[in-house]
């Protein structure tokens, strides 16, 4: 067994090993190292505790390590790349129940938890910690498992709005606080789970309302709150890991959000009242969109542009995560680079449905990260392409962004698409994005759609280029 000043080395390493793993998981080349020093700390901090003197039971604990472990590898294995948004916001949900779980057992065991004084009933620090970790936790779980949902098309995307909804959610906040308050001055059950019960509505009423095109912000912002919940675990354990690697979860969570919601011109507050985005298009949009002429082509005519081109920036998005087309698109670049064509590819921040969506499945199609290019690094340079290759992009290059004010979008920053000499558009048909709004990138003379699935439409042109 350690000794403690050997297990707050060992904590240490692990702490720091954990912060350069989120450093590393900051560049998509420096990911798979990051993923390491993660893996490294984990694995530190994990062994660490199971030697600690408050752990008796290893039957369970390694029964339990082994039939997660179990299913964690076989679910690895068979989720492809493009469902993992909803994989990540199912993880979160697990973090969330963990917190609520361990909450429970600890009330109902303070003694067992090392949280009782000598009457047996909880102290005053550890029923705060306890109210902080439950609802984190519990709206956590909820908030999760619908982001799930619509993530993974169970529910719809649309955002589910309601009159009075806003009040709603703060009158139910207040009497989850004062349930809250009240176990913290007399713990009991009833206040315990009517805090529980209404925090775990809460996490269901606080997402609905929001739309497809802010699930990339709701991923970022769940990862903050399981790191939190993590946290809030850690000081019901007393173990200063999880309290280290919760917090560090929770803040770069949290930064991560603010980027997101800078990438896309909305505050945080805005995106969780705003009901913003949804699969379904308006009547004004689907209207617009049958008087509006566009020009439409075909394999052979995109790949004639493309192989006359001296640069060509390619714009993946949510289509080519559905369509499982990078692969067939790395054959393109591939063919048109051996071409003596000059390829990049162009990110933007929101970019598919949760944050590097898009640079995971380029990474798994082996694309040079030395051509992946993000938003401000690559938007200068549009004026001097030949072609830009769109595929399954669409709020992230509509123009209404900068042009038009009355655009619920307007402000946002987009990759300033339209500014190159032609424009190609792999796309199953001209309807709206996320957001809900029509792309008037569609309609100008530069323009050209190519009406496919993104990988038949990469299929074509590997036929055709080769």
């Amino acid at each position: 067994m350690l000794s403690a000043n050997m297990v707050v080395l060992a904590y240490l390493v692990a702490s720091v090993l954990i912060i350069l793993a989120l450093k590393g998981l900051s560049s998509p080349e420096s990911s798979r190292r990051g993923n390491t020093f993660g893996m490294v700390g984990l694995f530190i901090a994990v062994v660490v505790t199971l030697q600690l003197s408050t752990v008796q039971n290893y039957a369970w604990i390694f029964t339990a390590i082994a039939v997660g472990g179990l299913i964690g590898a076989i679910t690895a294995k068979k989720v492809p790349m493009t469902h993992m948004p909803q994989t990540v916001a199912f993880m979160h949900a697990l973090v969330g129940l963990a917190a609520v779980l361990i909450a429970v057992s600890a009330f109902a065991n303070p003694v067992g938890y090392g949280i009782a004084d000598a009457s047996g009933s909880l102290h005053v620090a550890s029923r705060i910690e306890l109210f902080l970790g439950t609802f984190i936790g519990a709206i956590t779980l909820t908030a999760s498992l619908i982001s799930f949902g619509k993530l993974h098309g169970t529910l719809s995307g649309s955002s589910v709005t309601f009159t009075g909804q806003h009040l709603l959610n703060l009158l139910l906040g207040i009497v989850m606080i004062g349930a809250g308050v009240m176990f913290c001055i007399e713990p009991s059950w009833t206040p315990f789970l009517i805090m529980l019960g209404i925090a775990m509505l809460l996490g269901v009423l606080l997402i609905i309302p929001i739309g497809g095109a802010d699930m990339p912000v709701i991923v970022s912002m769940l990862n903050s709150y399981s790191g939190w919940a993590a946290a809030g675990i850690g000081f019901t354990l007393g173990n200063n890991m999880l309290i280290i690697a919760g917090a560090l979860v929770g803040s770069s969570g949290a930064i991560l959000s603010y980027i997101m919601c800078k990438a896309m011109n909305r505050s945080l507050f805005n995106v969780l009242l705003g009901g913003f985005g949804g699969d379904t298009p308006t009547a004004s949009a689907a209207g617009t969109r049958t008087d509006r002429p566009f020009k439409s082509g075909a394999a052979e005519d995109a790949a004639f542009l493309l192989k006359n081109a001296r640069s060509v920036v390619i714009v993946p998005g949510y289509g080519l995560a559905v369509a499982r087309a990078q692969h067939a698109l790395k054959e393109v670049v591939d063919i048109l680079m051996g071409q003596g064509v000059q390829v990049k590819f162009a990110i933007h921040p929101v970019a598919g449905r949760m944050p590097g969506h898009m640079n995971v499945l380029l990474a798994e199609a082996d694309v040079p990260y030395d051509i992946v290019h993000e938003m401000d690094e690559i938007n200068p340079e549009f004026s001097d392409t030949d072609v830009v290759l769109v595929i399954g992009a669409n709020d992230v290059t509509n123009p209404s962004a900068k042009t038009d004010p009355t655009s619920p979008i307007y402000g946002m920053p987009i990759l300033d698409v339209s500014k190159s000499a032609h424009v190609l558009i792999i796309k199953r048909s001209l309807s709206v994005g996320y957001a809900g709004l029509d792309n008037d990138l569609f309609y100008m003379d530069k323009t050209m759609m190519i009406f496919d699935d993104a990988k038949k439409a990469c299929e074509s042109l590997i036929q055709v280029l080769d």
